[in-house]
């Protein structure tokens, strides 16, 4: 198997207000050699003969007018958790009407959910007249397009396309497209790095709602399960996209729609991550595959990422029935197990497409009827929202020690995150669609959220 990367060709930027048309991005002749893809067929994916990526188009619109200040820079944000640690005052009272609207764009249709670093807003898009996966960057203050790479993809409409979160760091972005195409890109000016075709390359069989797994970028290197045929994760460096490391897959799992997770279990920085049978720890230095469990697999869409509690435990939860699992992870004398503590069943627990937040020792999240749920970290109820408050499928998130929850016709509330009980401070419509899914990110204030066509920001900040 041959696993070079995509190099960048040399691309002048100019963003000067009006469209400029950029150019192609083309393999070195010499110093690259292109992808050798993988004999057999899955999803009718494999063997793709040429990579799109070699193909990327690069168009600038505009100078970014003003570099606010806070960061949400990956998907549930700087530390994976769900938590935003710019410490921005929130206002607890809205005006009438609701939160400042800022600024709206329309989107492609589909889920995925925005980074913000320095003042810009990042997106992956899908443009079904250009038939080609986008990732589109934006001005946080004023919602105008900077500009936008993009290379042809033919992607069909299954509960829309793109569904993924950009990550960033060190000037870097960094994006997994519906069909498991990874590029990194220069944050600024969008200028690309360098790509991986995961179908190609390491056999990755596209989920049946296409990619849902963002990219982990931690202390300089690319995080990604391409759960192939010979490998289960894989480590690349941010800058070069230089193979650092690679996890086999004796297991022979595939990808699911699950996110690696950076947690410290038995002492250890490991990287945590569900593919469709079972869950595995990776040491994160390494590469090693330290433990692996069938006790948690979910047999139709797998969706939440495991949440870290103390003493080494892990908390999972699904749908479709899953309920949810507490797992205690041990190590002794090298050796590493997996024990199971506890289950739930999906009417005490279990969460179909957003992962449960820790918060102060608290676990919060919502249940398959809808209710917003506090358990404390032995899975022991505390409040529930009940049947008048329900969010559906929305996304949640904690700032400034409120939860933010949105609503599937997308409308937001402002909730006190505490174990004492349901109290709802605020409420209001933000979004006027439906399938108001994607993750939420916020940066001084600012939240960005969207529903299936339309994305919109509004001020938040205690005035």
């Amino acid at each position: 198997m041959i696993v070079s990367r995509l190099a960048p060709a040399g691309m002048g930027v100019l963003a000067l207000g009006a469209l400029i048309y950029v150019g192609r991005a083309s393999l070195p002749e010499a110093s690259v050699p292109l992808r050798v893809p993988v004999n057999g067929t899955a999803s009718g994916e494999r063997g793709r003969a040429v990579s799109p990526l070699t193909q990327t188009n690069l168009q600038s619109f505009a100078e970014l007018d003003e570099e606010l200040p806070g960061t949400w820079p990956g998907f549930r944000g700087s530390l994976s958790d769900g938590v935003s640690e710019d410490g921005t005052m929130l206002a607890d009272v809205w005006p009438e009407g609701g939160p400042t609207h800022l600024w709206s764009v329309d989107v492609g249709e589909g889920y995925a959910g925005a980074a913000i670093e320095k003042g810009r807003v990042y997106l992956m898009d899908y443009d079904q007249d250009a038939r080609a996966d986008v990732m589109r960057c934006f001005s946080l203050a004023s919602g105008k397009e900077l500009w936008r790479l993009s290379y042809p993809l033919d992607v069909k409409r299954n509960h829309g396309m793109s569904r993924t979160v950009p990550a960033l760091a060190d000037g870097r972005v960094v994006a997994m497209g519906p069909k498991c195409h990874v590029t990194c890109l220069d944050a600024q000016t969008g200028e690309f790095q360098w790509g991986i075709d995961l179908v190609s390359e390491f056999g990755t069989e596209v989920p049946p709602w296409y990619a849902g797994q963002c990219p982990l970028i931690d202390e300089g290197r690319v995080i990604l399960a391409p759960a192939g045929d010979e490998v289960l994760m894989l480590a690349v460096d941010l800058q070069s996209g230089a193979t650092v490391w690679t996890t086999p897959n004796p297991m022979g799992w595939k990808m699911t729609h699950v996110s690696v997770v950076p947690l410290t279990l038995g002492g250890r920085k490991t990287y945590v991550y569900c593919g469709h049978r079972g869950v595995a720890g990776v040491a994160a230095d390494t590469g090693e595959l330290l433990w692996q469990s069938d006790a948690w697999k979910i047999s139709l869409a797998t969706v939440c990422s495991p949440v870290g509690l103390a003493d080494d435990r892990l908390f999972f939860s699904g749908g479709y029935n899953a309920g949810s699992l507490l797992m205690k992870i041990r190590e002794e004398g090298g050796k590493w197990t997996c024990e199971e503590l506890e289950r739930f069943d999906a009417d005490h627990f279990g969460a179909t497409q957003q992962t449960p937040i820790l918060f102060d020792e608290y676990l919060y999240g919502v249940r398959p009827n809808g209710e917003l749920v506090c358990l404390d970290d032995q899975g022991v109820i505390q409040w529930t929202s009940g049947l008048d408050h329900r969010f559906g499928l929305g996304p949640f998130m904690i700032a400034d020690g409120y939860i933010l929850a949105m609503n599937d016709e997308g409308r937001l509330s402002m909730i006190e995150a505490v174990p004492d009980g349901f109290e709802l401070l605020e409420e209001a419509s933000i979004l006027e669609g439906h399938d108001s899914w994607g993750p939420m990110a916020i940066a001084g204030g600012r939240l960005v959220a969207r529903d299936l066509t339309k994305m919109v920001c509004v001020d938040l900040e205690a005035k």
